[in-house]
């Protein structure tokens, strides 16, 4: 019988091994070595690994940022929890101006070997301040590596990845996707960065999902099967860097386009790939590409404008009927 684990089983379980396989490896952030662990996700690391390779750290991310990066400098493999990506953004000085560069201003003699993880909000009236999902900005930069798993197989898979390559990375975590379980297995594998997954083949409508919205894109395309329609879900895995062979492939063969993006409307990670088609096969697509995003607001508190904020897979339904239109 197959082993199922959650996503955050998966991303402790990888941590785990990680500092199993190497001694390098270090866990920073605030309460990663409490027994709630980060939702779970740092759970007993501090027990079996001791409190000099899990450290807790004060409300300061700039300064926790920068201390990661000079461990890396010494040849440590530093990972970095954030349970809030909103808070995150006080390192952005850190991540921009430092580790995102480091090997540029080295001409390659160097490298940040920093992984981040950055956990989103969503739901329980998490607000406009615990909620924001800025993946988008951070695949704007040259330099650093951003990944959006969206299952425990690739949870698990991407943050090894990234914990042994040589290059700093964010992880984008959804906290709704933390209790989702699936087979993974129980030996250490990594999933390479810039390789797309065709999560279901179809040939009517190309539908490429990020992150969060990869299962109810997939909810949409079930229940788009039952009518007819049979779409392609395509999960990118990783925004930078961005499979766009896979992605163009999928659409040469649909000739449409929908993207849902966990992200807001304008100036996202959906406009970057609506954009990138667009430039190759304008003149061949059937109808003009869609993009299924957070509209351009804050997130409301009340849970009922909140429902209405978020797309579902009925919103995704829409946006790919009216592409088969």
């Amino acid at each position: 019988m197959e082993r199922e684990i959650s996503y955050a089983e998966a991303i402790r379980e990888a941590t785990d091994q990680a500092m199993g396989l190497s001694q390098d490896v270090i866990v920073l952030g605030q309460l990663v070595d409490t027994p709630s662990g980060i939702f779970g996700t740092t759970t007993g690391l501090a027990e079996k690994h001791g409190r000099e390779r899990v450290q807790d750290y004060p409300v300061s991310e700039n300064l926790m940022t920068a201390a990661a990066l000079g461990a890396s400098l010494t040849g440590l493999r530093p990972i970095i929890c954030h349970q809030r990506l909103d808070f995150m953004l006080y390192s952005l000085d850190a991540i921009t101006n430092w580790l995102a560069l480091w090997r540029f201003k080295s001409n390659g003699k160097s490298s940040a070997r920093v992984t981040i993880r950055a956990i989103v909000g969503k739901g329980w009236g998490q607000g406009p301040q615990h909620s924001k999902s800025l993946h988008s900005w951070f695949a704007h930069l040259p330099g650093l590596r951003v990944a959006m798993p969206a299952t425990a197989f690739d949870a698990k898979g991407l943050l090894l990845e990234s914990i042994f390559s040589e290059d700093p990375a964010i992880i984008i975590e959804g906290r709704g996707l933390f209790s989702m379980r699936e087979h993974v297995p129980e030996a250490p594998y990594r999933v390479r960065f810039g390789k797309a997954l065709i999560r279901q083949k179809g040939s009517d409508v190309t539908l490429v999902a990020l992150g969060a919205m990869v299962p109810p894109a997939m909810r949409a395309a079930e229940r788009l099967r039952l009518e007819g329609i049979h779409v392609e879900v395509v999960d990118p895995r990783t925004l930078s860097p961005l499979d766009r062979e896979t992605i163009l492939e999928s659409v040469s063969k649909t000739r449409r386009l929908v993207v849902a993006d966990p992200g807001w409307h304008s100036f996202g990670a959906a406009s970057e790939i609506i954009a990138t088609v667009s430039e190759e096969l304008g003149r061949s697509l059937l109808n003009n590409p869609a993009r299924v995003t957070h509209p351009d607001s804050h997130t409301p508190m009340s849970m009922t404008l909140e429902k209405a904020y978020y797309p579902d897979e009925a919103e995704i339904s829409s946006a790919i009927r009216s592409a088969m239109k």
